[in-house]
């Protein structure tokens, strides 16, 4: 079976699809993208079910109960795992939990799992952490979040800030090469960042309840978001094309 990765979007998709008062399944999100991926539904038998060579942490999402549910720190690497062009490790987020971004994460919210907005949260520094350090992801997000222990006090809900950051690269990046369509060649031409911004205030066209401030706070942590994403691709070629050279 050919590997089973997601974009940031559908993952998303796959963390929004597992909220009680959603009507899409898990398994109709992970079906759709499969289909997105490879044009065909092998993977899944005649019942819709997945066969079992899917990734596990898949598997066990499919299977469960449908509920608010909290993953543990390895189900969120796991999980982490299965996004395109990302690197996650069991020790490095147990790092940022505990030390690096312990004020923006706090206790696990579901017992002793962290919670599906945790969850997000984790996938967006993944990807910050290619463009800021930890400093500055903190202060970035700490003005997105605020209380960590009040979910009504967001400017955007976690959640709608990962997908909507993704759904936003997807959209310059039309050929699917992972890269925003923008022409470098054109001198004085749209910068990249003048496109993601133009984008972002579309976006967030419904979070009227933000005052200007606070609407510039999320368009430019969209921006960053979204540059970020640009450059984990870069680092993931970067590093595989020093495998090939150490290897040789």
């Amino acid at each position: 079976m050919p590997s089973f990765k997601l974009t940031r979007k559908q993952m998303a998709k796959l963390l929004l699809s597992l909220h009680p008062e959603q009507d899409q399944t898990t398994l109709d999100v992970l079906k759709k993208a499969w289909l997105e991926t490879n044009g065909q539904s092998k993977g899944f038998d005649e019942n819709g079910i997945p066969e079992s060579s899917l990734p596990a942490i898949f598997e066990k999402i499919i299977k469960g109960p449908k509920q608010d549910k909290g993953f543990s720190i390895n189900e969120i690497v796991s999980l982490g795992n299965q996004i395109e062009y990302s690197s996650f490790s069991t020790s490095a987020v147990q790092n940022w939990v505990k030390r690096d971004v312990r004020n923006l994460i706090g206790s696990p919210q579901k017992g002793k799992k962290y919670s599906l907005e945790q969850a997000a949260i984790l996938f967006i520094v993944e990807d910050l952490k290619s463009t800021l350090d930890f400093l500055s992801i903190r202060n970035l997000l700490t003005l997105i979040f605020n209380n960590i222990e009040d979910r009504h006090d967001d400017l955007i809900d976690p959640l709608d800030f990962y997908y909507t950051y993704a759904a936003i690269f997807e959209e310059l990046d039309l050929n699917n090469d992972q890269v925003v369509d923008v022409d470098f060649r054109v001198k004085n031409g749209t910068k990249a960042e003048t496109l993601i911004f133009k984008k972002a205030e579309n976006k967030i066209q419904y979070l009227e309840n933000l005052d200007s401030k606070e609407q510039s706070i999320v368009k430019n942590g969209l921006v960053i978001a979204t540059l970020s994403i640009q450059t984990s691709y870069f680092q993931t070629v970067s590093r595989q094309f020093l495998n090939k050279t150490l290897f040789i």
